[in-house]
Protein backbone atom coordinates (compact mmCIF):
# COMPACT_ATOMS: atom_id res chain seq x y z
CA UNK A 1 0.00 0.00 0.00
CA UNK A 2 1.31 3.22 -0.93
CA UNK A 3 2.22 6.35 1.45
CA UNK A 4 -0.80 8.25 -0.70
CA UNK A 5 -3.24 5.41 -0.24
CA UNK A 6 -2.63 5.27 2.96
CA UNK A 7 -2.70 8.77 3.97
CA UNK A 8 -5.56 8.89 2.06
CA UNK A 9 -7.67 6.14 4.09
CA UNK A 10 -6.42 8.23 6.95
CA UNK A 11 -8.21 11.36 5.68
CA UNK A 12 -11.47 9.18 5.23
CA UNK A 13 -11.52 7.96 8.42
CA UNK A 14 -10.85 11.22 10.52
CA UNK A 15 -13.98 13.05 8.14
CA UNK A 16 -16.24 10.12 9.01
CA UNK A 17 -15.74 10.89 12.95
CA UNK A 18 -18.28 12.92 14.64
CA UNK A 19 -17.14 16.44 15.32
CA UNK A 20 -17.77 17.16 19.04
CA UNK A 21 -20.26 20.93 19.80
CA UNK A 22 -19.20 23.54 21.36
CA UNK A 23 -20.68 25.47 23.88
CA UNK A 24 -22.58 27.80 21.96
CA UNK A 25 -23.58 24.71 19.54
CA UNK A 26 -24.13 22.67 22.34
CA UNK A 27 -26.87 25.42 23.52
CA UNK A 28 -28.18 25.68 20.16
CA UNK A 29 -28.62 21.85 20.39
CA UNK A 30 -30.90 22.16 23.55
CA UNK A 31 -33.38 24.81 22.48
CA UNK A 32 -35.73 23.25 20.14
CA UNK A 33 -37.05 25.30 16.78
CA UNK A 34 -40.30 26.09 18.34
CA UNK A 35 -38.74 27.95 20.80
CA UNK A 36 -36.32 29.60 18.74
CA UNK A 37 -39.27 30.34 16.39
CA UNK A 38 -40.93 31.72 19.18
CA UNK A 39 -38.94 33.81 19.88
CA UNK A 40 -38.78 35.66 17.05
CA UNK A 41 -42.19 35.69 16.39
CA UNK A 42 -42.55 37.45 19.61
CA UNK A 43 -39.74 40.13 18.95
CA UNK A 44 -41.27 40.50 15.63
CA UNK A 45 -44.74 41.08 16.80
CA UNK A 46 -43.42 43.86 19.84
CA UNK A 47 -41.88 45.60 17.04
CA UNK A 48 -44.99 45.71 14.98
CA UNK A 49 -47.15 46.73 18.13
CA UNK A 50 -44.62 49.96 18.99
CA UNK A 51 -43.51 51.54 15.64
CA UNK A 52 -41.29 49.30 13.97
CA UNK A 53 -37.81 49.33 14.24
CA UNK A 54 -36.91 53.09 13.84
CA UNK A 55 -38.26 53.43 17.17
CA UNK A 56 -38.49 50.21 19.21
CA UNK A 57 -35.95 47.44 20.29
CA UNK A 58 -36.78 44.26 22.56
CA UNK A 59 -34.26 43.68 25.57
CA UNK A 60 -31.55 41.76 24.52
CA UNK A 61 -32.65 38.28 25.83
CA UNK A 62 -34.87 38.36 22.83
CA UNK A 63 -32.11 38.28 20.35
CA UNK A 64 -30.73 35.34 22.01
CA UNK A 65 -32.45 32.50 19.80
CA UNK A 66 -29.66 30.08 20.95
CA UNK A 67 -30.67 30.78 24.50
CA UNK A 68 -34.76 30.55 23.67
CA UNK A 69 -35.47 33.84 25.31
CA UNK A 70 -33.26 33.34 28.25
CA UNK A 71 -34.77 35.78 31.46
CA UNK A 72 -37.29 36.55 29.03
CA UNK A 73 -39.22 33.38 28.72
CA UNK A 74 -41.79 33.44 31.65
CA UNK A 75 -43.24 30.02 30.85
CA UNK A 76 -43.69 27.05 28.80
CA UNK A 77 -47.15 26.06 29.56
CA UNK A 78 -48.95 24.82 27.19
CA UNK A 79 -46.90 27.41 24.50
CA UNK A 80 -44.94 29.75 24.79
CA UNK A 81 -44.98 32.72 27.44
CA UNK A 82 -42.51 36.09 27.21
CA UNK A 83 -42.26 39.17 28.99
CA UNK A 84 -39.55 41.46 28.19
CA UNK A 85 -39.06 45.46 28.10
CA UNK A 86 -38.46 47.82 25.38
CA UNK A 87 -37.71 50.90 24.13
CA UNK A 88 -36.28 53.80 21.85
CA UNK A 89 -33.38 51.96 19.73
CA UNK A 90 -29.70 52.18 21.90
CA UNK A 91 -32.08 52.48 24.95
CA UNK A 92 -30.14 49.54 26.68
CA UNK A 93 -26.55 50.29 25.55
CA UNK A 94 -27.05 53.69 26.61
CA UNK A 95 -28.22 52.34 30.28
CA UNK A 96 -31.53 54.35 29.64
CA UNK A 97 -34.79 52.85 31.65
CA UNK A 98 -37.17 50.69 29.26
CA UNK A 99 -40.13 52.66 28.21
CA UNK A 100 -42.56 49.48 27.19
CA UNK A 101 -42.79 46.12 28.82
CA UNK A 102 -44.24 43.59 26.27
CA UNK A 103 -46.14 40.19 27.63
CA UNK A 104 -47.15 38.01 24.57
CA UNK A 105 -48.19 34.54 24.66
CA UNK A 106 -46.92 32.31 21.25
CA UNK A 107 -48.38 29.05 20.19
CA UNK A 108 -46.40 25.45 21.03
CA UNK A 109 -44.92 25.59 17.75
CA UNK A 110 -43.98 29.05 18.13
CA UNK A 111 -45.58 30.05 14.53
CA UNK A 112 -47.96 32.65 15.78
CA UNK A 113 -49.32 34.74 18.87
CA UNK A 114 -51.87 33.74 20.80
CA UNK A 115 -52.17 36.56 22.83
CA UNK A 116 -51.19 39.76 23.49
CA UNK A 117 -51.12 39.57 27.25
CA UNK A 118 -49.88 43.13 28.21
CA UNK A 119 -47.94 45.74 26.20
CA UNK A 120 -47.53 49.35 27.67
CA UNK A 121 -45.26 51.10 30.18
CA UNK A 122 -43.01 48.80 32.40
CA UNK A 123 -45.29 47.21 35.40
Amino acid sequence: MSFLSRSLGLVLIGASLPLGLGPVQEARAQVSDARQRAVNVARMRAEAINGGLSRYRAARCMYGTSVGGGDCLVTTDDGYTFRFDGGAPGWQEAGAPPTVETELKISSDGRQVEAEIYNGPPR
